[in-house]
């Protein structure tokens, strides 16, 4: 069996708390909240009402013959009232919508901010498909919440107040103490057996994420799937996960089904006991049929309104259940932050220093060590080094994506930690080695570097990236989609939208990480001649592999382990005959062997 990522067990938020984030979003609407419960207030007491008028009308109809009288009044009246506890209903639920969809749409949004407001470290942990499924359900549970809290446990709670009112003020106390021990008894069972159930409820919820986690991890991995041949491996880990949520779910059920022939149990020996001792005291003549009639209509209308509870309060359980996942995404910390008195950066002549930097990802693993260099404006200073150095972390730190440990990094003499993210970012622009591109069209994709941009502004930047041309010789042209990750492109083609992007964002600062990488020759040298352009004049950080690509920087850095081992100018790093020389030797050897292989195999 092959291990697989554990999951870090969700905080359980207290449930008022949960309940009392969403109060500022009610009260955005106050009049209309305000609204929505006095038509609330106004549909239960018609409600109530109807059962009286219902007592008046039987009573005046049980009379002998000669002395009956039609009650028009008193049926126009049941009529009235029937017709308002159900539009004063509708109206409150058509006040209340727009309180309900803002204040979905204000969390799902304030989830989304605060999740692009995480640290890499946090992003790069996480689990797509299970956090999207943890919004999905969180927002679904926040409509549910409003919904029936506010307009059935409320109404349902004021509605048994009410009956419970006028029982005590006109009938036996007995009337009124049945229904109080059935409430209590029906409460009770409500309460311990929904408690119980929500282990079920949590279980089910986490093994849909997980589930809806692998599945998303599969799909955007297909072609590695394919090329193991595992399609079978991945559908029994989906499977895996699946057989758990069954399992939770049918005894989810089942316990479900328990509690609901409890209830109707406690009902139906309620409503039997109340219906007796009423049954006896018409039989007596201390009560008239009416009265029989009134206490019926009371029980048979708690019924529903009590049967409805016990569902509404299992469902809002459910929906705290759903919603405490999401909300703990918003518990997670900000990793890196702007201080409460951050500046803008200003980045016009960018000159970078990074002094005496150190920096670990995790605390036993360090990765830079006492880092020392100088970026002067409009120069371009290239870093080498084998793989895991440390050269794309530079890059990383330089965006502020994590801070460092000691030391600073400085632009302009500014502590990039004492600037805004949004400053210091806004004056940089990355060609990374591994391009990723949203599922959407060329255009898109390349006006993400800037989306106020012309169409001009666009074409122009796609031109100096060498990718107008292609683009223009696709049948759906700039609006082609990509796919997924950009998938359907080759990866000359993302690396040049890549840079047609950084080109349209015409930042201060340029840092190219191996951007050529995925390019041929040729192509390799027509968009470094492209990218020499674009440098000009500006600041540039070039994290190379071929050494013959930055042959001509300012300045050249070798690194090995974290640490800086040797720095000059191309001619000087050779000439001193180290790491650098060697490096060189052995690419150049490679090319030499490369050309000769391809003459070999192109000779006749």
């Amino acid at each position: 069996m092959r291990p697989t990522r554990l999951e870090k067990p969700a905080a359980t938020r207290n449930n008022l708390k949960t309940i009392a984030a969403l109060l500022p979003y009610l009260w955005e609407f106050k009049i209309r909240v305000i609204l929505a419960l006095s038509l609330l207030v106004l549909a239960k007491l018609a409600n109530v009402s109807v059962p009286l008028v219902l007592k008046e009308i039987v009573d005046a109809l049980d009379q002998p013959r000669a002395e009956l009288v039609l009650p028009v009044f008193l049926l126009i009246g049941y009529g009235v009232l029937r017709l308002c506890s159900t539009l004063f209903g509708e109206l409150r639920d058509a006040i209340f919508a727009k309180v309900t969809q803002r204040a979905i749409r204000r969390v799902a949004n304030k989830v989304f901010s605060h999740l692009h407001s995480l640290s890499l470290r946090f992003h790069l942990e996480r689990q797509t498909g299970g956090v999207s499924r943890d919004i999905e359900r969180g927002t679904r549970g926040i409509s549910f919440l409003l919904n029936f809290m506010l307009f059935n446990i409320l109404p349902t709670l004021l509605e048994i107040g009410l009956v419970l009112a006028i029982l005590i003020k006109q009938y036996d106390i007995r009337f009124s103490i049945i229904i109080f021990l059935t409430l209590l008894a029906y409460i009770t069972l409500t309460l311990i057996v929904t408690e119980w159930r929500m282990i079920f409820r949590r279980t089910m919820n986490n093994m849909d994420s997980k589930a809806n986690t692998q599945a998303i991890d599969s799909l955007l991995n297909y072609e590695t799937v394919k090329y193991f041949g595992n399609e079978a491996w991945e559908a029994r880990r989906y499977d895996e996960h699946l057989q758990s949520w069954e399992k939770a779910a049918v005894r989810n059920q089942t316990s479900l089904a328990t509690l609901n022939a409890g209830q109707s149990a406690i009902i139906a020996i309620g409503v039997t006991l109340l219906m007796l001792l009423a049954a006896d005291q018409v039989i007596d003549g201390i009560m008239t049929l009416g009265d029989l009639v009134l206490i019926n209509a009371f029980m048979l209308q708690l019924y529903m309104p009590l049967h409805f509870l016990g569902f509404v309060y299992r469902e809002i359980k459910h929906s705290l259940a759903d919603m405490e996942r999401m909300f703990t995404l918003l518990d997670e910390n900000r990793e890196i932050q702007d201080q409460p008195d951050a500046k803008v950066l200003a980045a016009d002549q960018a000159t970078i220093r990074f002094h005496h930097v150190d920096f670990s990802y995790e605390t036993n693993r360090q990765i830079l060590f006492d880092v020392s260099f100088d970026i002067p404006s409009g120069q371009n200073v290239a870093v080498v080094g084998h793989s895991g150095s440390g050269k794309s972390t530079l890059a990383r730190l330089l965006f502020r994506f994590y801070d460092v440990q000691s030391g600073c990094i400085q632009i302009n003499d500014q502590d990039i930690r004492a600037v805004t993210q949004q400053s210091l970012r806004a004056a940089m622009g990355i060609v990374p080695q591994d391009t990723v591109l949203f599922n959407d069209s060329i255009y898109y994709n390349i006006a993400y570097g800037r989306p106020e941009a012309t169409q001009e502004e666009v074409f122009a930047a796609a031109r100096a990236a060498h990718i107008h041309d292609f683009i223009e010789s696709l049948p759906e042209k700039y609006a082609t989609i990509v796919g997924e990750r950009g998938l359907k492109l080759s990866g000359g083609e993302k690396q040049r939208v890549a840079i047609a992007r950084t080109i349209l964002k015409n930042p201060v600062i340029l840092i190219f990480d191996e951007a050529t990488s995925a390019l041929d020759s040729n192509s390799e040298k027509r968009i470094q001649a492209e990218l020499k352009r674009i440098a000009q004049n500006r600041t540039t950080l070039t994290i190379a592999h071929r050494l013959s690509t930055i042959a001509d920087a300012d300045q050249i850095l070798v690194m090995d382990h974290g640490r800086i081992i040797e720095r000059g100018t191309h001619q000087q790093l050779l000439a001193s005959g180290g790491t650098y020389a060697q490096m060189w030797e052995l690419q150049q050897q490679e090319e030499i062997d490369q050309y000769q292989h391809e003459n070999t195999i192109s000779a006749p």
